[in-house]
């Protein structure tokens, strides 16, 4: 199934990065990442500025993509999190609502454990808000198909004349 692209408005994307900003500071991570599963950047917080979040985002990508393929190999739908343990920092990685990638990295001021408790609740609002831009999308697409319906191959043949 071909999903559309994600499109959001200002106020969308600034209510997202709020959302990170939040879990950035509760779980003590260094950068929070928040990417489309196309490998677009959506939206980042923190200590973003030696990373080249291109990059990681397109990597992240293709990471979940690559983990999606060993899922079905052994008859798992997705594996939904990932983790990757570094000396110095950490790579939380969680699939919300099945359409954006959260990625937190984080070193020795945090743990496993309180990442996971705070990328539970932070990812049932990025979900919240992230339906919501779908619903809107698909309510536009549809007065789109709607309006396209209603003009005739005259009212067309008008326009050029």
């Amino acid at each position: 199934m071909v999903q559309a692209s994600l499109v959001m408005f200002e106020d969308e994307s600034k209510e997202l990065c709020e959302i990170i900003g939040k879990l950035l500071k509760e779980a003590n991570a260094k950068s929070i990442y928040l990417v489309d599963k196309d490998g677009q950047l959506i939206a980042a917080s923190g200590e973003t500025q030696n990373i080249d979040a291109t990059s990681l985002a397109s990597l992240t990508a293709g990471n979940i993509a690559a983990t999606g393929g060993l899922a079905q190999l052994i008859g798992e739908k997705e594996f939904s999190i990932l983790f990757h343990e570094g000396e110095k920092d950490n790579l939380h990685i969680s699939i919300v609502g099945q359409r954006v990638i959260l990625v937190v990295i984080f070193d020795n001021r945090s743990s496993l454990g309180l990442v996971r408790l705070r990328v539970r609740k932070a990812g049932d609002e990025i979900n919240s808000t992230i339906q919501r831009i779908l619903k809107r999308a698909e309510a536009s697409q549809t007065a789109a198909d709607n309006l396209l319906e209603e003009i005739s191959d005259d009212d067309i043949e008008n326009l050029f004349k």
